[in-house]
């Protein structure tokens, strides 16, 4: 901009010059007025542009020193974390329990540090592949795995949208009890090492989140969140619940206070279908299944990505590892894809129907086995995919 206003000036300059050459008198005093207003004019026009330049560089200061406040904030609350495991394990010794106990909640903080370091780019490796039987003697109709959720220690939970109930899973992921719910299971997340939400929805007037909490290998019902939106997806970070209803992102407390409206597109239904939050909270992941693609917004709802692939067609189930690789499932394709952290790129694709990937609904990762577990729609068997 100066380079271009030094330009103009001196483009007047000369003109002056040119023009002053055989006039005198009260022409030369209109040219030397008019060349006075047009630099006038040029500075002024620079001022106004520099002012405008400087306030959005100032708002983008506090952007960033905002973020990298919250970012330091983290980084400090992680390391005292990982500090006190660290004098923690060097007190244990020989407890091979306590040994166990503590790599698994020390993995997870690991992982969390690893995401907000940046280094969480890294592509699974599929190493091999089973299924495993859920469906139990009560069921009414087929299984279909529309959520799961896997615990601190191993245990796996999966929501039966068709049977209307939630079933939870040993290590050997073998049905060891359920519970059942009143509407349709859309979706589910964790919220602490022993409870769950459960978005439970019929499409019609029953908009529900349902808490169920764990304990000594069973399930047990708790309180109840009506909302006045449709409830199809859910995620949760830490006290914050987000859920899908269609067509928007709601933030909620977990007392059912809507916080805000994050994200919305009207322009037609299923915009907003499956919802995921980074392990650091300042990234938002959503599905759209009209049109097909996987979008990636910032902690206040702002887009920052968009990502589209013949693979994600109907795109249905999402997942963030604790280490922040982004897992997402085509439904039509018969995929199951990982997705770059920045949601821009598809990093592999893990599952297809050659591995006997059938209408995948649902995707988790368990770090405990460093296994990937896909959930079908119409399907009593669930996938779980070894990976490195």
């Amino acid at each position: 901009m100066i380079e271009q206003m030094c330009g103009n000036l001196n483009t007047y300059i000369d003109e002056c010059d040119n023009n002053s050459v055989g006039t005198s008198g009260g022409n030369e005093q209109y040219l030397k007025e008019e060349i006075c207003m047009n630099v006038v004019s040029i500075v002024n026009e620079f001022d106004n542009i520099t002012a405008k330049e400087l306030n959005e560089m100032k708002d983008e200061v506090i952007s960033i020193k905002w973020s990298v406040t919250s970012s330091i904030h983290k980084c400090t609350s992680l390391h005292n974390d990982l500090s006190q495991f660290h004098e923690i394990v060097k007190k244990i010794g020989d407890h091979k329990e306590l040994c166990l106990i503590a790599s698994i909640k020390c993995k997870h903080i690991i992982q969390q540090a690893l995401t907000l370091l940046g280094k969480s780019g890294k592509a699974f490796n599929v190493q091999s592949n089973t299924k495993h039987n859920v469906r139990i003697p009560s069921d009414s109709d087929v299984c279909c795995i529309s959520g799961i959720c896997v615990l601190t220690d191993g245990q796996v939970l999966v929501a039966d949208y068709y049977n209307k109930r939630v079933k939870l899973l040993n290590q050997q992921y073998q049905v060891m009890s359920h519970c059942d719910v009143t509407e349709y299971v859309r979706d589910m997340c964790q919220i602490t090492p022993s409870e769950i939400a459960v978005a439970v929805d019929d499409d019609s007037n029953t908009h529900n989140v349902q808490f169920i909490t764990v304990t000594q290998s069973q399930l047990t019902l708790g309180r109840k969140l009506e909302l006045q939106h449709t409830c199809i997806g859910i995620d949760h970070h830490e006290g914050e619940l987000f859920i899908c209803s269609g067509t928007a992102l709601f933030k909620y407390t977990l007392s059912g206070k809507q916080v805000c409206r994050l994200y919305e597109d009207e322009s037609a239904y299923d915009t907003v279908y499956q919802c995921a939050v980074s392990p650091t909270g300042d990234r938002l992941y959503i599905t759209s299944c009209n049109p097909d693609k996987l979008l990636t917004l910032a902690r206040d709802g702002t887009l920052l990505a968009t990502y589209t692939d013949p693979a994600l067609e109907w795109p249905e189930g999402l997942h963030v590892t604790p280490a922040g690789q982004v897992l997402v499932c085509g439904y039509w394709p018969d995929t199951v894809l990982q997705v770059g952290w920045e949601g821009q790129s598809k990093l592999a694709t893990l599952a297809t129907q050659e591995d006997g990937v059938r209408s995948p609904w649902s995707v988790c990762y368990c770090s405990t086995t460093s296994s990937i577990i896909v959930g079908q729609a119409g399907d009593d068997n669930i996938l779980v995919f070894r990976v490195e």
